[in-house]
């Protein structure tokens, strides 16, 4: 990732049934949970909140893992 992710960027990822696109949510900072998921992000360590185009569900990712669209 060259460029920082902010709300709304348009991103893309992978998963194991392939490529999934989706909306960048927010940039999250600290610990959080998602579906009952501990999400391990802090300042040092940030990671993303996006939400599934296809699904409608929210996921967290690391920002090397997103590919803006």
């Amino acid at each position: 990732m060259t460029k920082e992710l902010k709300k709304g960027d348009k991103v893309e990822w992978n998963t194991s049934q392939g490529k999934t696109h989706g909306t960048v949510e927010k940039k999250q900072t600290s610990e959080t949970h998602i579906k009952g998921h501990k999400v391990a992000a802090s300042k040092s360590d940030p990671q993303f909140i996006v939400k599934s185009d296809k699904s409608g569900k929210k996921a967290a990712h690391k920002p090397d893992q997103l590919k803006k669209r």
